[in-house]
C-alpha cells in the first residue's frame, strides 16, 4: 500500500525522531541507517523540507531534523506528499471513479477499507513508531535484502562480460598518432 519512496521517507523521519532535540543528522548517515541510496534520500528529504516536515541546516554540524515534534507528525503527513493517498478516488475494479451514485460490485467494502487505511495513517505518529524502535518497521539491511551482511555480491560472468562489451563499444576509437 505504501510506495517504496514513502517507506523510505517514513524510515528517515522515524530515524530523525529518535535524535535528541535540536540535533541534526546528515542524509548519508540516515541513508546508511535505513538502507537507502544517499543521493535519492537527500532529494527526498529536500522535498519533505518543502512540505514543512523536516528542517535542513547547512555547514558543520548540519543535516536534517524534524520541523516539529514527532508526536504531531502522522504517517499521513509523511505519505500524503509522496503517494497522494487523499486522491485515491479510483474504483478498485478499474472504473474511472469510486462514487456512491454509480457504485461497482464491491464499492461499499472498498470505501470502508480506503477510509480505514487513511484513518490508520492519520492516527499513527512518528513518535509511535520511534517508541517501538526497529521492531516497528522492518528496515534493517537484512529485512530489505535477502543477502546476509558481509556477503559480497558479484555479477555472473556473462552479465559482467556483456556490460563490459557495451562500455567498450561506447568508447571513441583512438586516433592514430600524427607523424611529422
Amino acid at each position: 500500500m505504501i510506495s517504496k519512496t514513502a517507506l523510505h521517507a517514513v524510515k528517515a523521519l522515524v530515524t530523525l525522531a529518535t535524535l535528541p532535540a535540536g540535533t541534526c543528522m546528515g542524509a548519508a548517515a540516515i541513508a546508511r541507517s535505513i538502507g537507502a541510496p544517499p543521493n535519492y534520500l537527500g532529494k527526498l528529504l529536500q522535498g519533505l523540507v518543502r512540505h514543512g516536515l523536516v528542517e535542513s541546516q547547512k555547514g558543520l554540524g548540519g543535516g536534517f531534523r524534524l520541523a516539529r515534534k514527532a508526536a504531531s507528525i502522522s504517517l499521513l503527513d509523511v505519505v500524503e506528499p509522496i503517494d497522494q493517498v487523499s486522491r485515491w478516488s479510483g474504483c478498485i475494479l478499474g472504473g474511472p471513479k469510486c462514487e456512491d451514485e454509480q457504485p461497482c460490485a464491491i464499492h461499499e467494502r472498498w470505501k470502508v477499507v480506503r477510509e480505514a487505511y487513511r484513518d490508520l495513517l492519520g492516527r499513527t505518529s512518528l513518535e509511535d513508531l520511534a517508541r517501538r524502535g526497529q521492531r516497528g518497521i522492518a528496515w534493517s539491511e537484512r529485512a530489505l535484502s535477502a543477502v546476509p551482511r558481509g556477503t559480497t555480491v558479484r555479477q555472473p560472468r556473462k552479465v559482467a562480460k556483456r556490460a563490459a562489451s557495451k562500455i567498450s563499444a561506447r568508447r571513441k576509437p583512438r586516433r592514430p598518432a600524427r607523424r611529422v
